[in-house]
């Protein structure tokens, strides 16, 4: 079977980096600590399960970079209601980075 190409609309693996997990559960925590989801005004903030550093999630490549260094963004699906986009982020297997899932 002939390796993946990046493109638009494919899903990939993302492994979460520490910073980023900070800013993801820094955002829930600031929405919850505002009291906003007290007020019952439609805002809708940033709610979900606590993203912990290395986490795995499904992403969509939203555009690829540069083919030769495989370098794309990333629309990653967290598991709560909001996404987290990771720009510029190269294949491999560390967080930080993005894999083709595994066939099963």
């Amino acid at each position: 079977m002939p390796e993946p190409t990046p493109a638009i609309g494919r899903i990939v693996h993302y492994r979460v980096s520490g910073a980023e997990a900070d800013a993801v559960n820094r955002r829930r925590q600031d929405f919850h600590s505002s009291r906003s989801a007290d007020g019952r005004t439609g805002f809708v903030g940033h709610i979900g399960n606590r993203v912990e550093p290395g986490d795995l999630f499904p992403a969509m490549i939203v555009r690829v970079w540069a083919e030769s260094t495989v370098t794309v963004n990333l629309q990653v699906m967290l598991d709560g209601n909001d996404t987290l986009w990771a720009t510029s982020r190269p294949e491999g297997t560390e967080p930080g980075s993005w894999a083709w899932p595994e066939r099963v």
